[in-house]
């Protein structure tokens, strides 16, 4: 595995900027999620790094070494796209020895059966090795489809929301299955998605990328609990943040413009008057919706208050995030963070 290293990696097609000046470490051994809703500049990144995508400037460095002008085969990266891209008349086991089989690769036979022997067993599916692809469930062509990526050995790891199209108890295994894959090999991932489950769960890293530009980088806990901006802030949480005028609980709002409440982050007991509108009862967890002084409000609903429909209530902010009209994040005073 290798570290990647972009310095002010900037692409733009026609006259809309896609990516601008990017600057961004990828640690060797990480697992590291770009997120950000469509059109932030996700996909595009991944395929300037890949050589997908020629860049416009600024430099890509993999394993300390410059590989602007390399062809994507030069790179030694492993893609794995949305789509499956199998052979559908090909088996398992050709699907997955494909790759390893390239002039580029020409691995020797015996080595090549073993490879694909350890990466059907790390994905559980070795008992479809000799199915044809089309014989596949859509969550097994997908297993396949990340073999084809982990049976070579590669500096990284690229992968554009691979889970996407697949159902929410799929995505949810294989969600498991990437992060032990990523702690068995050691590999080093760069994954794409606007799914905030996935970055949450898997990533030691999260780049959260607006309109092409890296607005905040870090580990899940620190991009959840100290965003530098809305935007940021509202890219993880769910229910996501509830962001409310600040003179709603009585804050200067001549200092803070506006205030960021987590759902977990409401404190019953006193504050502000607010009406229950609405319960979602979720099995593991009771979201309550509120009404405070016609500001919508989610907040969880603690074991020891039941509460029902109409129920009138007291709320206040417990560890609330400030932020200015422009949406950044400042102190409680207004000031900027250090």
């Amino acid at each position: 595995m290798a570290e990647v290293l972009l310095s002010k990696l900037s692409k733009s097609f026609g006259g809309e900027t896609a990516v601008a000046d990017i600057d961004m470490r990828v640690e060797d051994g990480s697992f590291v999620v770009l997120l950000g809703p469509t059109g932030a500049g996700k996909t595009t990144t991944l395929r300037l790094i890949s050589g997908l995508e020629s860049i416009d400037s600024g430099t890509i460095s993999i394993g300390g070494r410059i590989v602007n002008d390399e062809t994507p085969a030069q790179r030694d990266v492993a893609m794995v796209f949305q789509q499956y891209s199998l052979y559908p008349h090909m088996t398992v086991r050709n699907n997955l020895a494909f790759p390893l089989r390239s002039p580029i690769l020409n691995t020797p036979k015996n080595e090549v059966e073993r490879k694909v022997a350890e990466v059907a067993e790390v994905l559980q599916i070795t008992a479809k090795l000799d199915n044809r692809a089309t014989e596949l469930s859509g969550g097994e062509m997908q297993r396949v489809s990340i073999g084809r990526a982990l049976v070579r050995d590669p500096s990284i790891y690229l992968m554009d929301e691979p889970l996407s199209s697949l159902d929410a108890r799929l995505r949810a295994d294989l969600r498991i299955e990437l992060k032990r894959i990523h702690a068995d090999l050691g590999a080093t991932l760069l994954y794409v998605t606007h799914d905030q489950v996935e970055a949450m769960t898997m990533a030691t890293h999260i780049g959260v990328l607006q309109e092409g530009r890296l607005v905040q980088f870090g580990s899940p806990r620190e991009v959840y609990e100290t965003p530098r901006s809305v935007y940021v802030a509202s890219r993880l949480g769910l229910p996501r943040i509830n962001i409310l005028p600040a003179d709603v609980f009585g804050i200067d709002a001549n200092k803070v413009s506006q205030i960021g409440l987590r759902p977990e982050h409401v404190r019953f007991g006193e504050g502000q008057h607010a009406a229950v509108t609405r319960i979602e009862h979720l099995g593991d967890q009771t979201r309550v919706h509120l009404d405070v002084n016609g500001h919508a409000l989610v907040c969880l609903q603690p074991d020891s208050l039941p509460l029902t429909v109409g129920s009138q209530v007291k709320v206040q902010p417990d560890n609330p995030l400030y932020f200015d009209l422009n949406g950044n994040r400042t102190n409680s005073n207004g000031g900027a963070l250090n």
